[in-house]
Formats: C-alpha cells, structure tokens, sequence
C-alpha cells in the first residue's frame, strides 16, 4: 500500500554530498521530514528518497548542513504525467478521450434480456426498439414508467418488466405470465353430447342420466349424460317426485373413424442458378445503416437474397455494432419432376401429425394409406380407427324447461 501512495503522491531520489552528510539526515528528522531508502556512497555521499513535496526543504537544510543537494531521480505519477506537458496533441486527444467516455456512457450501447422462456429475446428486443430502448438512444430521455408499461400492453405473456439503465447498459429484467387455472361454472346446468359419432368403449358417469351402454353406436350429436333427472317416489308410490335439473359430468369413450386427405403436384417449379451474382456489404452502428455500395436497384428478375450479419447478439443481448454482408444470386424457374416415394412418405407423415393434433389425449388404434395419382396430382388418403373421449358439456338454455313427468 505504502509503494502506492508513494507512487500516486510522487518521491525524489537525491544526493547530499558534503563534510557532514550525517548532520543532514539528523535536520531531516528534526524537521519532520521522511526520507527513506538511505544508501551510502563510496565516496561519503549519502542518497535518499523523499516525497515530492517534502523537495523545495531540501536546499536549505542542506545548506545548514554544509552539503550540496543534487537530484538523481523523480519518479512516481505527476513525473510521469509532467512528460506530456508539451505534448499538445496527446493532451487534446486525452481530453477529447474522457469526454468522448463520459458522452457515450449517456447513450444506450447494449441490451440485456433476462427472466424470459416462452417469450422470445428476439420479440422483446424488437417491442423495445420500437419504443425507443435500443442501441444509440439518449439515456435520460428514455421514460422508463411508460414503456414498461407500454411493453406489457403488447406483450400480453408478460405480467412484469422492469428496464434499468447503467451507464450504456440496459438491463432489461421480465417475468412471464402464469396461465390461471380454468374455472369451471358449476352453477351451470346442461347435458353431455357426442361430439363425433363412434362406439362407445367406456362410460363413466359422474352426474346426471345416461340410457346408453357399451358397445352401442353413437351419432355426433346424440345425448349421452342428461342433466335432467328423473326423482322417483317412494316405494309402491305411482308417482313419481319430479325432475331435477343438474350439471352433467362423466367421461364418454369411445372407438373413432377419421379420414384425412392431402395432395401434391408430380411437377414442380425448380430454382435453377444462373451464376449472376452480386455481393453488398453494409455497417450497422447505433441504429444506423451505412451502406458501402452505390446504387441500390437488383438488375436480375429472380432473385435470391441471402443476409449475413456479424454482431455480438446473441443470449438476449445485444450491442450496437455489426458488420453485415447481402449476396444477391440469379435463377430462372423450370419445371421437373418430384420424387414421387418422398413426397408420399412427406404427405404421410403430415397427415398423421394432423390427426394426433385432432384426437388430442386419444389414441390412434389403426392408420391405413392409400394413394392414388389424377391429372399430375398425388394424393394420399389416411383411414384411421381411434380410440377418443366424445363426450362434450352443453348447458341448458335460459328458457329451457324441465321434461314432462
């Protein structure tokens, strides 16, 4: 610690030559002077070294001493700093460096994103570019309150948000919205009807009526669970209470028929490179485009454009630099034939990512393809036998009554 206080404040190596040399260490003393580092000379010189501005005290102690005081070194930061003294063009540029520095850490250079899952960065970034939270924006004329605010507004699978700015770091912290569970109205009174036809495999009925049992073959649309029940009277009684109004529950399965077609044609148009090209590269920096290519227009009729941007985002971060490079390739269209086998195989797989996507929490039993080919066109036909709840809750109408007893 000591070695750099003494490097920040600066320290003078002298020589006392003299008769006495010993009589001036002891002045230095009396005076309150520290020295350190005393080194004796062959020739009766003494060498010491004292801080900077312990050195103008030096000369007269000296005398009184009858000893010659003579520097040997200055070292430490203000010797080091007193070199440039006449360096104007360094001072300028040191000058022009600290305010450069304190100019740019008003602006925002980079963005962080953190806290989100389901959220893309990509999509964050792009809500707060837009609202002005974005590479080369001023800092203090950012309104913090009203973009979060604005940013929620937007971004409706956010419930929180807040944007801290740190110099020319944005720090952009979020919390994701949690799906609230759903709220079945019980107060709702209805019935349990098929949704598609099939036959019934399994029937559990938790409230409410069914007259139907398994193995029995339903239509879409048919009742399955009544929320009307039927109170019967007491034993030996001809009559019965009345009817009951209920919400009905239960879980109805039941064995599926689907079919699911889809078509390609055996032609298609393919993309055929003429060899034309033509290459453009551009600096992005702050939010600007330069641009180092003239004219803008693309001679070629068809084209493809391919973009590569050099940048450090990445992570849900970004920073206000980037190098990017636009290729522009010819082509002319022309027709060829498709491999019949894969687009099959392709039209098969679809068609069965479909009917999963349509069964739900079902199951498929069986799949059965066929393929037929009409006028250049390819199609594929899926017949499928699934095992799949049918049952779906519709509530009674406001003015619906109950059945006659």
């Amino acid at each position: 610690m000591k070695r750099i206080v003494n490097y920040l404040r600066g320290s003078v190596e002298i020589e006392a030559a003299g008769p006495f040399p010993e009589r001036f260490l002891n002045l230095c003393a009396r005076r309150g002077i520290v020295f350190w580092g005393v080194e004796w000379q062959p020739d009766g010189a003494v060498r010491l070294t004292v801080a900077r501005r312990e050195r103008p005290r030096l000369e007269e102690l000296g005398a009184r001493a009858g000893c010659t005081v003579e520097e040997v070194v200055r070292e430490g930061l203000p010797s080091f700093l007193a070199r440039f003294r006449t360096r104007y063009a360094l001072l300028i540029g040191l000058a022009l460096s600290l305010l450069a520095v304190l100019l740019m850490t008003q602006f925002v250079l980079v963005v962080d994103v953190s806290g989100n899952e389901r959220v893309s960065s990509a999509a964050i970034l792009s809500t707060l570019r837009r609202l002005g939270v974005r590479p080369g924006a001023f800092g203090p004329a950012i309104d913090v309150d009203l973009i979060e605010q604005q940013v929620l507004l937007e971004q409706s699978e956010l419930s929180w948000i807040a944007i801290n700015l740190y110099g020319a770091r944005a720090e952009v912290l979020v919390r994701e919205r949690v799906a609230p569970p759903e709220v079945v109205d019980e107060s709702a009174y209805g019935d349990v009807v098929a949704d598609r036809g099939g036959v019934i495999t399994r029937l559990e009925v938790l409230d409410g009526e069914t007259e139907w049992k398994v193995g029995a073959a339903v239509a879409e649309g048919d009742l399955l669970i009544s929320g009307n029940v039927l109170l019967e009277g007491p034993m030996y009684s001809e009559q019965d209470v009345g009817w009951r109004q209920v919400r009905a529950r239960g879980r109805v399965w039941a064995r599926t028929w689907r079919t699911l077609e889809a078509q390609i044609p055996l032609e298609a148009q393919v993309k055929t490179y003429t060899g034309a090209r033509r290459q453009r590269c551009f600096l992005e920096f702050m939010g600007r485009r330069v641009n180092f290519y003239g004219k803008s227009g693309i001679p070629f009729p068809l084209y493809d454009k391919i973009s590569e941007i050099w940048s450090g985002e990445g992570g849900g971060w970004l920073i206000p630099v980037s190098v990017g490079r636009e290729t522009i390739r010819e082509y002319t269209l022309t027709c060829a034939p498709i491999d019949q086998a894969a687009a099959e195989d392709m039209l098969r797989q679809r068609l069965e990512e479909a009917l999963r996507k349509e069964i739900g929490q079902g199951s498929v039993v069986s799949m059965d393809f066929s393929a037929v080919i009409q006028d250049g066109v390819l199609k594929v036909t899926l017949n499928a036998q699934c095992s799949e709840e049918i049952g779906c809750f519709v509530p009674f109408e406001k003015n619906e009554s109950h059945p006659a007893g």
